[in-house]
């Protein structure tokens, strides 16, 4: 395990943290009219981390098999092409179009038992399972650099977690100024709905630079 697969993962997980599930139904949640409820937004936060894991675990032991019978440049220069198709993808994102967010905000609006909670994390998970293309790329990082399943585990873990810590973070900020952060919470959620297609492209095309820069090290400057 090295200090630039660790801060490649990192930066990978950080892209993945501004996806909808992971901080803008954060965002709502704390907007949503009334007093706002810890218990609900934990159980929300900690159902989908546990969504993302147990994903990146049955994806892992798929990869590992694959990996296993391939070469070990073989399965660097399979991250490569992997790496450049999310840069290339990420040009289709048109940067007019809106997102649905009316649609996210009015099911967290009609469902605020800790279940209706769950239900909505791993809804969200489920619709982010086609553009969680970060999370693969980080996932094929990790299985073509010849780690131990203990080792792989942990940096899944560590990815996870770090995916919601923006959340975390404005969390601590609406308890701690109240109010006076709410139009901030707003302009972030406007701008969303606003760019949210041009930011999911800038998002694929940064892990895709990340994902094949990883790939190039290893074939060429190993």
């Amino acid at each position: 395990m090295t200090l630039g697969l660790v801060a490649g993962l990192a930066g990978l997980a950080l892209l993945d943290s501004t996806s909808i599930g992971t901080l803008f139904i954060p965002i709502w949640l704390m907007l949503t009219p009334g007093r706002l409820r810890l218990s609900g937004f934990a159980v929300y936060l900690g159902t989908i981390t546990v969504f993302y894991f147990a994903v990146g675990v049955l994806i892992v032991l798929g990869a590992s098999q694959v990996v296993d019978h391939l070469d070990g440049r073989v399965a660097s220069w399979i991250q490569l092409v992997i790496g450049v198709f999310l840069f290339a993808v990420s040009f289709r994102f048109d940067g007019k179009k809106k997102s649905d967010t009316e649609k996210w905000q009015n099911r967290i609006n009609a469902n605020g038992s800790a279940a209706a909670l769950a239900g909505i994390a791993v809804l969200a998970g489920v619709v982010e399972l086609a553009t969680m293309l970060p999370y693969l790329g980080a996932i094929g990082m990790m299985s073509a650099a010849d780690l131990s399943g203990g080792q792989i585990g942990l940096l899944l873990a560590g990815y996870c977690l770090v995916m919601i810590v923006p959340a975390v973070l404005l969390l601590g900020g609406r308890l701690a100024l109240r109010s006076r952060i709410e139009p901030f919470l707003t302009r972030i959620s406007t701008w969303f709905a606003e760019k949210g297609a041009s930011t999911t492209g800038w998002i694929l095309g940064i892990a895709g630079f990340l994902v094949a820069r990883d790939a190039v090290a290893r074939l060429f400057f190993v």
